[in-house]
């Protein structure tokens, strides 16, 4: 049994993380003292840097291997925002109801509404950078919310692969499709052999 520490005080992500990794031999735990840590300050351009970033940041608290993720919308009519910022879209205090609130407003009259949501996720052991790891899935944001289920922008996002919003599908449905559901399991087909 490999125990992984994850890098989040999002709940809804290590549900889903631990949800990913199946049968797969791995105890994904949060990292210790995660919330009276020093927040990682997140600077990167890009999902891959921030994951980087944050996996760094954090895995020099934790004997053994840490992954952290970043993870967002693409929305392309909004030339790829929310992205790296999805978290806090409309501000410091951002909550998803504000987030979903902003990201509707400035969709209003835009017809084209393709999106996709991306993952990456970081691996460091021992200071050491072990790999990074992306998944995406495309869709288009819907006018209103559908569902309540999953989190941040999932009562948006329509997935063509489910025929629903991932707010509207069930947690092991969204997540055999989703963005970070293939970026764990990429993770974890690179660290489990066979």
């Amino acid at each position: 049994m490999i125990r992984l520490y994850c890098a989040s005080g999002n709940p809804g992500k290590l549900r889903e993380f631990r949800l990913a990794a199946g049968n797969a031999p791995v105890e994904i735990e949060l990292a210790p003292h995660f919330k009276q840590l020093e927040p990682c300050v997140e600077d990167g351009q890009t999902f891959e840097a921030n994951a980087i970033l944050k996996a760094r940041h954090y895995g020099q608290h934790v004997a053994g291997p840490l992954f952290a993720d970043d993870s967002g919308l693409e929305v392309d009519a909004l030339n790829g925002a929310p992205g790296v910022h999805s978290a806090r879209f409309s501000g410091p205090n951002s909550t998803d109801e504000s987030n979903n609130r902003l990201l509707l407003e400035k969709l209003r009259n835009v017809t084209g509404r393709t999106a996709r949501f991306v993952c990456a996720i970081a691996l460091v052991e021992a200071g050491v950078l072990r790999g990074v790891w992306r998944g995406a899935v495309e869709g288009a944001i819907l006018h209103e919310p559908r569902g309540d289920g999953g989190f941040g922008y999932d009562p948006l996002f329509f997935c063509p692969q489910l025929s629903c919003t991932f707010g509207e599908a069930g947690a092991s449905e969204k997540f055999a499709v989703s963005h970070r559901g293939q970026a764990l399991r990429a993770m974890l087909a690179a660290l489990i052999p066979g």
